[in-house]
This record gives structure tokens, C-alpha cells and sequence, in this order.
């Protein structure tokens, strides 16, 4: 019966001793209760063996006295029997779960005496004199003295103790690592010793309580996270489950150098079998529909310092649904759902008109909402019929008032809609499985409401049938069309960029200073009941979520209604699919086959291979028909190989400089080499000669694409141009115009360009690791982001144009939102990748070794590598069905591969 909830808050559990607990000692009425008498630094706890009694606790702040019956009287035939007893004389007493019931506290005041005869007398004198330390500590009048006082009593008994070796599940192990910390459940901390060897880690409370040791197998790790707890960077979670919202221990620790010496070597540990998780690994996969909403919100809560076990910082969950009063609950209507584009201050205007009216003629700091939207006594409020210990425990003793309680969702959504002082969301157990926090089956005595009915179950809308139906709407609606395209406004407001600053302000978004990480430097603080004070307001207010993202927040990618059909429960139907079937079944069996090929893409078989050059192959391109191949060399050659011969038409050379790329235009009459001699040149396929040249840059030209009639040209002169081409007018002339329509400016060498689908976005990536990404139309840049350190190889736009691609000299793949400029992931390869083609799940690239690798983005790994080229990959062309696939090598050779499935 006995837990730590039991305990106030910031209190610790020292140690138990078996004893008797005597009532009326000498009287007739005199009554024995054997049970455990517990040690607290704040309090003395009795828990009788027997379920029916209550268990005892003496706050030592209430205490009169506390002894040893004198020497002289143990030595008196007739008092004998008190061997080993402790007189404690007390104003106050509270009683807890007599007949095993959880409910309130009872509150004996008056001045009583408890007797308490200890098993093992030996322990009497060490037993008093503890407790007279922790007396003198409560009896001190300022809280800062108390909780330094105790926390010296806490560290010198840690310090006289250590971790049992003989713990260890097996004497090889090797002992990396040990030292003093607290396992942090709900509302309370547990000291103790940590040990790290090579193949645990164990956690011994010093009180055995719960266990004599936890003990967490490092080879079931999966994910790792430092926590700030109690403002401080002294927290660790460990979690042996991938998307589990509860962790296996959390640990806070004494001292940063501590935990941070953990957390390497857990993390070493797992790396070799675990990817580390970022936001942006994430957001990669929400955007592309692989995880759900639900699970992203429960990812990010946990970058964002949210933990189950810290309930001042507990996840927070949006309330996504605003009508409570219909039978039905009709998803396809935007009215159903609530604004999330707006904090709930603000969804109701006539309160926000009065709020920002106060906040004007606020002094500095200026605050909008003086409570927040996530702290312990919110969420409490929500689980209190499963977590009834909790409130207690938060509320000394007592529940809340009847009136006050969870009653109903349509009453708190009216309250969080109307209230002057109610901004509260949701917690993540509205969107998950388990209903019991909505229904009183511990039977619990929460109270009378004001028209006399009990307080029971929570009262549901009339659409639910019932707690599980409820919730099932519940999800439903969470990951509902409507939520996956405004849930990003949602994330901005709690964990991105209209967080804090001036876009706070604007958004209405503004609540206490003290909420904010960073907010307060407690280390700055030298008066300790100053601190303490600010500690315990901060705790029991909440605490905004770490802040993820400085920028707005990608949207979801919607598929398009047919496919939509498949995962949503409100099917389209194909009158309103706004592609008519006759209209659908070409572009549809392209898009189905290219798919095809991606899925299969790791079944890629070399087909035939030739060397055709005698240095590096720079550029590949292939006429319409796949029958003339194209290939320009750092030999300075350009040749013209054929499929159907295996022979090598075509050999020609502009000068003694190296060629970069090639390209071939619309027709199929005319190939454009660039050259590192700082011209463009256009090759007559018909003709057989050098039709013209473009001298437009005044160093090597890296990179030329063709797009509608228009030439993009990037080059070492730290521009990328952007030309249009005129044929010339008379057959005897053939001269191309060139007429220079932008000149994109960089501040080093560029050496990789691409467009979108649409030809209005240019990305780049420089010699320095740089990507730019540019508005063609108006010559400027939209974002421009350090992606690598060192020159970018290739970058290249997702076929839907929503995201970009980069592969650097850093070993490193980065994945940029082209709306947002959001890096939104990142993986890393064993090897620079020098080309790639991807279809914006999987990427084909080929290595600075010629191997060419298979990788799964979202999961962030190689599923494939195919044997290649002797020396780098430099170059790579793929087919339009994308089942073909050419590559160009460091070892002069071209290869040709081809899908077999």
C-alpha cells in the first residue's frame, strides 16, 4: 500500500525498519500494530501489515518531541518490553487508506503520542538521531535552508554507500561507469547509485524501494534523450521501445558531467545498432505520410523535452475537434474541427479583445495568459479516475472540488473556449487506445456536484457510443485530411517558430516569462529560498516545450483523391475525383510503372560495360530512341557510342581542356558539351561538326541544364546564367542567339544546379558546401542553407518538386523542404556519394568507390549495394520509366544497367 506518492513533493524516502506500532501504551485499551516503520525526509510513515488500518504518516514539522526512553528506565524490570521503542509526540497526524480505500487524507490534529518498538533494538540510537537531524531541518523557518540541510543528510548517506557489485547479472562484466543520481517517476525522485558495464544498466535505489535494483539490458535500447529537469540539464530518458510514450527509467542526475559521461556511452553503445532520430529525420517521414500524426506529435514532445515521468512537462496534444454537441461527427466539415492555427487564447475573440487589453497596459515583462497550456495540475485533472494517488499526492492530501473536476468534454471545451483563466490542451491519451481515465472504475469518492449528482464517469458527446468510441473518433479525427493539412500551424505555435520573439506577439501566442527555457538562469541565483520558491512556481505553472524550429514548419503532403481513397475511411467517390478515367490511363501507367521500378530498384543487373574513354567520364546523355550515347571525358573528348553496334561512332574534341556535362535537345540534333576552358559547345548531331559555341563565363563550366527553350549554365566564375537560345534565322547562318536573361551571383565556385518540374526554381550547391535555392523568374534567392562542409557533388529536386537533394564531399545526404528552407534530414554514408537519382523515398547513388548504393531515406540506411566501377562514380543518367540506368566512371568506363523484375 505503501508509495512514494505518499511523500510531498521534493521529499525523500530513506530507509524502513520492521516494527510495532503502539496506541495507549499502559492503558487498558492498549493496541499493537505490527508493520514498517519508514524513514522520510520529511515525515515518519507507518504501514500496518494489516490492510484494514490506516497507514500513519507524522509530518516531523508537526512534532513535539522525539525519544529514546531513557537508559536508567531500560534497566527497569517493568518497562523492558519498550526495548527498542521511539516516543514520538505529535500535534498533527494524517490517516491514509484505511481499509485499503484511496480517498483523502484524514487529518487527526490535537497532541498524541505514537510508540514505536523497533525489531532490532540495536537500531534505536542511529534511528533517533536521524530523525532529530531531519527535525532540526523541517523546523527551519526559511524552505532553502530545509532543502539544503537535506540534501547534505542525502549526499553524506550516499557517499557512505555504493553499488553492490554482486548485482551485476554476470561476473565478467566489465564496470564502465558509477556514480550517485535519482530515478524520476510521476511527482517524485528516488537517490540511489547508477552503473553502466559493457552490457547493462542498473540504477540501486538507496532505500530498495521499489526493487533492490533496476536493471536495463544496453542491447534493447532503441532511443536515448537528455532532459532538462527542474530547469536543469541534469536529466536522462532511456527507452527500450521505438514509439512507446513511456520510457523504461529517467534518470536525474547531480552534476552535468555526469550525465553527459552516461549518455556517451549508452550512445556509443547503441549506435552501432540504433540511428539517432532528429526532427528532421521525422518530419521527412510525416511529410511523406510514413508515420502518422499521431505518432509525430509524440515524436516531437520528445525532442522537445516532454516526458511521461516529469508531469511539469508532460507531451501535449492539440485539442483537434470543436463540436460536442452534434449526434453525428462529421469530418468532411472544417466547422468540426477547431482552428489550429491559433493558440486557445485566442480561438474565441471577445476574451482575447479582453486579454489584450490588459496586456497592453502590462509593464514589462508583458504577458498575455497568465496560465499555460500544459502543467501537472492539468493533467491530473484529465487522469485523475486512473492516477487518483497522483492528485493526492500534488494536492496534500485532498481532490479537487467537485465542480472542478473532468465532468464532462463539452463543459472543459467550453471553459478552455470561455474561461478567464483556462488555455489548457490535451494530453496524448485522447488519441490512444486505452479509455480507462474516462471512466471511474476504481469506484472513487470524487465528491457532490452542485445540483447534488456524484461525480462519476466522464460525460461523453452525443456522437460517442461510448469511452472506446470516443477515442476511436478521436484518432480518427487526428489523423483526419483536414488535421494533416493545418497541423504544421499547430507545431509553429508549440514548438516552432511562433514560440517566442516578435511572431509570439503577433500569433497571440505570449505566456509567462518563467514558462520559456531559458527564461530563468537558477545558477544566478544565490539566495537558496529565492530559488527554491521560483522552483516550485515554475514546477506547479508548466513549462513551454522545448523550441524545435526557428522557421515555418513544412506542410503534410496530401496524396492525390484516388489514392486517397485507400487510407481515409471517407472514401472518394469517382464522380467528384476530378480526373476523368479515360483522361487518367496514360499518365497513370506511366506513374504506376515508375513506381514499379522504384520499389524494385535493388534489383538493378549490370548488362554491359565498355571503356570508351581515357580519363573520367563527366556526362552521360541518350538520344529519345536509346539508340546513340552520348558521353563527354576529362580527356576533352565527346563521344557518340552506339547501343546496337557496341561501337563508338563519334570522337570529337573542341579543345585540350576537360568536358564537365553534356546534354542533348528537343529533336535530337544537337549535343551541348560545357568545358572547363570556359565555353559551351553545340555539336550537330546531323551535321557531324562544332555548329557554335557560347563563351559566357570566365572560368570552367561545371554544370548546363536545358529546360523550355532555355539554358542554365553553372561555372567555377561563382555565377550560374541563365540564357536563351535563338536559332539562327537562315539555313546559312546556323549560328544560335544567345541572349543572357540572368546572372545568379554566388560567392564561390558552383558545381551543381537543378530545376523543379515546373522550371521555376533553380537549387545550386557551391564548392563550399552551399545550397541556394533561387526564383528563376525574378533572379533571387528564397533560401540559402550550410548544408555541407565541402564541395556539394549533385543535388536534385523530389519528382513532386516539394523537396531537394543534396550529396557533398562531407559523406552526407540532405534532405531541404523547398517551401520552407527547413533542413529536414540529414544521413550520412560510410563514403562521398558523386551522383544520384531519387524518386523522393529511395535514392540511387553511386560512391566514391563505384559500388552503387540502394538507400531507404526515411529510414535513413543502405538496402543494397551493387559491385560497380573500379574508381568513383562520376556520372549518371536514368530513363524516363526509370528501369534503365547508365553510369559513367572514374575508370573511363560507361556501364549500362538494367531492372529485372
Amino acid at each position: 500500500r505503501f508509495s512514494l506518492l505518499l511523500l510531498n513533493l521534493e521529499e525523500y524516502y530513506f530507509e524502513q525498519h520492521t516494527a510495532n506500532h503502539i496506541i495507549n501504551k499502559g492503558c487498558r485499551d492498549e493496541r499493537k500494530f505490527r508493520g514498517s516503520l519508514k524513514i522520510c525526509s520529511k515525515s515518519i510513515i507507518f504501514e500496518p501489515d494489516d490492510n484494514i488500518q490506516p497507514i500513519i504518516k507524522i509530518p516531523l514539522r508537526d512534532c513535539v518531541s522525539i525519544k529514546a526512553p531513557e537508559d536508567n528506565e531500560t534497566n527497569n524490570p517493568f518497562t523492558r518490553d519498550t526495548s527498542g521503542g521511539i516516543s514520538v509526540v505529535c500535534n498533527q497526524v494524517f490517516l491514509i487508506k484505511e481499509r485499503n480505500i484511496i480517498a483523502p487524507y484524514k487529518t487527526v490534529r490535537g497532541r498524541t503520542e505514537h510508540l514505536f518498538q523497533l525489531d532490532v533494538a540495536g537500531k534505536l540510537g542511529d534511528v533517533v538521531q536521524t530523525l532529530h537531524q531531519l527535525y532540526r531541518a523541517s523546523c527551519l523557518d526559511k524552505m532553502g535552508d530545509q532543502a539544503a540541510m537535506i540534501t547534505a543528510i542525502l549526499q553524506s548517506r550516499l557517499a557512505r554507500t555504493s553499488f553492490d557489485k554482486n548485482r551485476f547479472q554476470s561476473i565478467s562484466e566489465t564496470l564502465h561507469m558509477e556514480c550517485k543520481a535519482e530515478m524520476v517517476t510521476p511527482l517524485v525522485t528516488n537517490p540511489g547509485h547508477v552503473c553502466v558495464t559493457d552490457a547493462n544498466l542498473y540504477f540501486q535505489p538507496l532505500n530498495g524501494y521499489p526493487k533492490p535494483v533496476v536493471q536495463i539490458t544496453l542491447q534493447n535500447v532503441r532511443r536515448i534523450y537528455k532532459r532538462r529537469h527542474g530547469l536543469m540539464p541534469l536529466g536522462l530518458e532511456v527507452f527500450c521501445t521505438e514509439n512507446d510514450l513511456c520510457s523504461d527509467i529517467y534518470l536525474k542526475f547531480y552534476n552535468c558531467q555526469d550525465r553527459d559521461e552516461l549518455y556517451f556511452l549508452i550512445a556509443t553503445y547503441i549506435e552501432n545498432h540504433v540511428t539517432e532520430h532528429t526532427a528532421e529525420s521525422y518530419m521527412l517521414q510525416w511529410q511523406r505520410g510514413h508515420i502518422s500524426n499521431y505518432q509525430y506529435l509524440l515524436h516531437l514532445n520528445n525532442l522537445a523535452d516532454r516526458s511521461c515521468n516529469d508531469l511539469s512537462q508532460y507531451p501535449v496534444f492539440p485539442w483537434i475537434i470543436a463540436d460536442y454537441s452534434s449526434s453525428v461527427l462529421d469530418l468532411t466539415k472544417p466547422e468540426t474541427f477547431r482552428d489550429l492555427s491559433k493558440p486557445i487564447g485566442a480561438l474565441n475573440k471577445e476574451r482575447l479583445d479582453r486579454l489584450l487589453t490588459r496586456y497592453q497596459e502590462m509593464p514589462e515583462p508583458k504577458f498575455m495568459y497568465g496560465s499555460h497550456y500544459s502543467s501537472p495540475g492539468y493533467v491530473l485533472f484529465y487522469l485523475v479516475r486512473v492516477a487518483p494517488e497522483y492528485m493526492l499526492c500534488l494536492q496534500n492530501g485532498k481532490f479537487d472540488h467537485a465542480d472542478r473536476m473532468f465532468n464532462s468534454l463539452a463543459e472543459t471545451w467550453k471553459n478552455c473556449l470561455d474561461g478567464a483563466t483556462d488555455f489548457k490542451e490535451l494530453i496524448p491519451e485522447f488519441y490512444e487506445n486505452d479509455s480507462s481515465f474516462l471512466v471511474n472504475s476504481l469506484k472513487l469518492d470524487l465528491g457532490k456536484r452542485q445540483g447534488g449528482k456524484m461525480v462519476e464517469d466522464v460525460e461523453l458527446p452525443p456522437w460517442a457510443s461510448g469511452p472506446d468510441d470516443f477515442l476511436q473518433k478521436s484518432q480518427e479525427a487526428l489523423e483526419s485530411q483536414y488535421v494533416s493539412e493545418h497541423l504544421h500551424e499547430w507545431i509553429d505555435l508549440i514548438f516552432g517558430y511562433k514560440q517566442k520573439g516578435s511572431e509570439a506577439v503577433a500569433a497571440h501566442n505570449v505566456f509567462h516569462p518563467l514558462t520559456y527555457e531559458g527564461g530563468v538562469d537558477l545558477n544566478s541565483i544565490m539566495d537558496p529560498n529565492e530559488k527554491v520558491a521560483l522552483l516550485t512556481q515554475i514546477l506547479e505553472f508548466g513549462q513551454t516545450p522545448k523550441q524545435l524550429f526557428t522557421i515555418p514548419h513544412p506542410r503534410r503532403i496530401i496524396p492525390k483523391l484516388k489514392s486517397l481513397s485507400r487510407t481515409s475511411s471517407h472514401s472518394v467517390s469517382i464522380t467528384e475525383s476530378p480526373v476523368s478515367p479515360n483522361e487518367e490511363s496514360f499518365e497513370d501507367l506511366t506513374e504506376e510503372s515508375i513506381t514499379l521500378a522504384w520499389n524494385n530498384i535493388a534489383k538493378l543487373k549490370l548488362d554491359e560495360r565498355y571503356k570508351i574513354h581515357k580519363e573520367a567520364i563527366t556526362g552521360i546523355a541518350v538520344t529519345c530512341n536509346g539508340s546513340s550515347v552520348f558521353t563527354t571525358s576529362q580527356d576533352s573528348t565527346l563521344k557518340m557510342f552506339s547501343k546496337e553496334s557496341k561501337t563508338i561512332q563519334r570522337s570529337v574534341s573542341f579543345s585540350n581542356m576537360a568536358l564537365s556535362s553534356c546534354l542533348i535537345l528537343p529533336g535530337d540534333t544537337t549535343v551541348i558539351s560545357s568545358s572547363w576552358d570556359n565555353h559551351i559547345y553545340f555539336y550537330s548531331i546531323a551535321f557531324g561538326r562544332q555548329q557554335d559555341t557560347l563563351m559566357g563565363h570566365d572560368d570552367a563550366v561545371s554544370k548546363i541544364c536545358w529546360r523550355d527553350g532555355r539554358l542554365y549554365s553553372a561555372s567555377w566564375d561563382s555565377t550560374v546564367k541563365v540564357w536563351h537560345c535563338v536559332p539562327g534565322e537562315t539555313l546559312s547562318n546556323k549560328k544560335h542567339h544567345f541572349e543572357l536573361l540572368a546572372e545568379l551571383e554566388h560567392d564561390v565556385s558552383v558545381n551543381a544546379i537543378d530545376l523543379n518540374a515546373a522550371n521555376t526554381i533553380l537549387a545550386s550547391g557551391t564548392k563550399e558546401g552551399t545550397i541556394s535555392v533561387w526564383d528563376v523568374a525574378t533572379a533571387t534567392v528564397l533560401h540559402q542553407l550550410p548544408c555541407h562542409s565541402g564541395t556539394v557533388f549533385d543535388a536534385a529536386f523530389s519528382p513532386d518538386s516539394r523537396h531537394l537533394l543534396s550529396a557533398g564531399e562531407d559523406c552526407c545526404f540532405k534532405v531541404i523542404d523547398v517551401q520552407t528552407g527547413m533542413l529536414i534530414s540529414s544521413v550520412t554514408a560510410g563514403e562521398p556519394q558523386r551522383c544520384f537519382k531519387w524518386d523522393g523515398n529511395t535514392i540511387l547513388s553511386g560512391s566514391q568507390s563505384g559500388e552503387l548504393l540502394i538507400w531507404d531515406l526515411l529510414g535513413g540506411k543502405v538496402i543494397e549495394r551493387i559491385k560497380g566501377h573500379t574508381g568513383a562514380v562520376m556520372s549518371m543518367w536514368m530513363n524516363e520509366q526509370c528501369n534503365s540506368v547508365i553510369t559513367g566512371g572514374e575508370d573511363k568506363q560507361i556501364m549500362f544497367w538494367k531492372l529485372q523484375y
